[in-house]
This record gives structure tokens, C-alpha cells and sequence, in this order.
């Protein structure tokens, strides 16, 4: 028996309803590592790619930011990968699985941010959406146009995340992932997300603690530790008595949430950047999108050969940093001038 072996061994002192990596299935079966189960093979395939090393210079919420200890879409997606996994190991679930969909959750993300995201679905036909961008970066466009070859049940976690202003635990359970641990990263997502871009924006002072709703402060807690241990303890709890039929939580602890992610869009998301500052960054994204069609031999890989020149013109932008589509704009428009003057220039 190989350590492989072994490992899958292990596997059945999991919960009964937790996936086992032998039990998995890839669109192209490989040949199977000594050393390794398949889900420990996913993330690092994720981990070591192309798309995930591109997060740490793509905005979370803060533009520029002027400081060093705002969020970006990389430790955003470590904080969903910490918080699923403690979710995951507390319940008895696949936590290689769980770590592998959160390290991927967020590859398709844009440069920019949501704005960026907006931006790019005015351009794309048919519209965009980062979780099926993410989706198509692991199925598609790493590794020169081959893709990671994921197994399928970390494939459907990664599409599945999403949630936007939707509900967190919908009522058709098919929008849901097929996997307990998939759908521990859906909640880990939104339970980062409003607790960090909350810290965030104190650090910003776009807001104080004071501003956050009394109810989210007496029932979640007044600091963002307290918020995030409440909410995880409770989903754990309340998983459990569902006899893990799906990942769940109570109602005050849902509704809290709910109101946490309506207090950010109005008091954060909505105002975070000038209506200045939008409108340049869709001008940018523009102006590089006509470039690239005008000269595609030089931005353009050749696959997925059976998509339009627009779609992957989007591909290459939805891939780029903030600071490569800034330093592309410069070189396109103003090779000469700095950063300053040609963004006073130009608007």
C-alpha cells in the first residue's frame, strides 16, 4: 500500500456524507499520485497556477489602496480557505476538498474589482460573471489553453460559490454544490467577505464601529474576531443538527449576515469610489479592449481556438492586475508621462 492508499484509507473515518478523493472523477483521467489523494493534487495545481499568483495585485474592495494592510482578492481567498477549513475539520468533512474550492473560488475575478467586473460585463456578450470566468480558468485557459483538469466536484464548488445579493442558502438546492464542502465555501465566502471589508472600511474611515447596525453588534459581536467565531460556531452547530443534510446556520445568525451585506452595499460598496473614478477605470478598460482587437498578435494565445476574438480579448483582460492594466495604459497612450500626468491628461 501506497501513501496515497493510505491516505484514501484514512478517508473513511470521515463523516459518512463527506466526498472521498478515490471516489472522484476528472474530465481526463490521469494516471494517480504515490504521494497524493486527487483533491490534494487540485490544490495544488491551484495553488501553484498562474491565475491564483495574479490575486495578490487584484483589488478586493480598496482601489490603490494607501495602506499595506487592506485586503486584497489573495488574502481574501486565504481568509475563505482558514474559515472553510475550520468549518470543514469541526464537522468531520473532506478539508483537502474544502481547501482546494476556496483556494479556487475567485480566480476569474477582474482587475478592479466589482467595478471592474461591471465594466467588463458592458463589454462581453451576454454578460460576465467572475464565477464563471473562475470556472473557465481552471477548465480552459491555465496552462496554455490545456487547464488544470480538476476533478469535477471542485469544478462544480468553485461555480457555485456565488452568491452576490442572492440568497446565502437558496431555496432550489440544485443551486447549491453537490458537496457538503462546496457549500462550506459558499458560506466561508460571505462570512470573510462582510466581516474584513467591514475592517477594511474602519481602516479606510469610510465608517466607524459605531456605524455598524445595533443588532449585528449585540447578536454577531462588536469586533471583527468575536463576529467571525459567533457565525462559524453556529454554522457548525446548526449542520450538525441537521444531521448534515446541508451546510446551515439559524436564523438571527442568517438574518445578521444578510443585514451585515446590505450595510456594506450602502455604506461602502456604493460609495467606495467617485463617480470619477469609475468612469476612468471604464474608459481604460475600454480604450485597452479596442487595442487588443486592433492588434491581437500581440496579446492574444491562440487558444481556446474555437472561441471569438472578443472572447478572449475578455479572457486577457479579465486576467490582468490592476497595476498591469495601469502599466499597459501607459504604454499604449502615454509612454512618456507618469502615472499622474497622464491620467489629468487623458480625463
Amino acid at each position: 500500500m501506497n501513501i496515497r492508499e493510505r491516505l484514501e484509507q484514512n478517508e473513511e473515518h470521515l463523516h459518512p456524507k463527506a466526498a472521498r478523493s478515490f471516489l472522484s472523477h476528472r474530465i481526463r483521467e490521469e494516471e494517480k499520485s504515490p504521494v497524493r489523494t486527487e483533491f490534494q493534487r487540485d490544490r495544488d495545481r491551484i495553488l501553484h497556477s498562474k491565475s491564483f499568483r495574479r490575486l495578490k495585485h487584484k483589488t478586493q474592495v480598496f482601489i490603490s489602496p494607501g495602506g499595506d494592510h487592506f485586503r486584497t482578492r489573495l488574502t481574501h481567498t486565504l481568509e475563505v480557505s482558514q474559515i472553510a477549513r475550520t468549518i470543514a475539520r469541526a464537522l468531520n468533512l473532506n478539508e483537502d476538498l474544502t481547501e482546494a474550492i476556496a483556494l479556487g473560488h475567485d480566480l476569474g475575478h477582474t482587475p478592479f474589482g466589482h467595478t471592474g467586473e461591471r465594466v467588463i460585463d458592458e463589454l462581453m456578450k451576454g454578460g460576465f460573471r467572475h464565477y464563471e470566468q473562475s470556472l473557465r480558468v481552471v477548465e480552459k485557459l491555465e496552462y496554455s489553453g490545456r487547464g488544470l483538469n480538476l476533478t469535477t466536484v471542485v469544478m462544480d464548488g468553485i461555480v457555485k460559490h456565488s452568491k452576490g445579493k442572492g440568497p446565502i442558502i437558496p431555496e432550489d438546492m440544485s443551486l447549491l454544490p453537490e458537496t457538503l464542502e462546496g457549500q462550506i465555501v459558499r458560506i466561508s465566502d460571505i462570512i470573510a467577505y462582510v466581516n474584513h471589508d467591514i475592517d477594511d472600511a474602519i481602516r479606510a474611515k469610510m465608517i466607524t464601529v459605531d456605524d455598524i447596525p445595533q443588532s449585528c453588534q449585540k447578536i454577531l459581536g462588536r469586533t471583527f474576531s468575536r463576529r467571525i467565531d459567533t457565525i462559524v460556531i453556529d454554522v457548525i452547530e446548526q449542520s450538525l443538527k441537521e444531521n448534515l443534510n446541508y451546510i446551515s446556520m439559524s436564523d438571527s445568525i442568517y438574518n445578521e449576515i444578510c443585514n451585515l451585506r446590505d450595510f456594506l452595499y450602502e455604506k461602502v460598496y456604493g460609495v467606495k469610489e467617485s463617480e470619477t473614478e469609475i468612469s476612468k477605470i471604464r474608459k481604460i478598460i475600454f480604450l485597452i479592449y479596442e487595442y487588443i482587437l486592433e492588434n491581437p498578435d500581440s496579446f492574444i494565445h491562440p487558444f481556446p481556438s474555437e472561441d471569438t476574438l472578443e472572447r478572449r480579448a475578455i479572457d486577457f483582460i479579465a486576467g490582468m492586475t490592476d497595476r498591469y492594466v495601469m502599466n499597459l495604459f501607459k504604454e499604449i497612450i502615454f509612454p512618456d508621462r507618469s502615472l499622474t500626468s497622464y491620467l489629468d491628461v487623458l480625463f
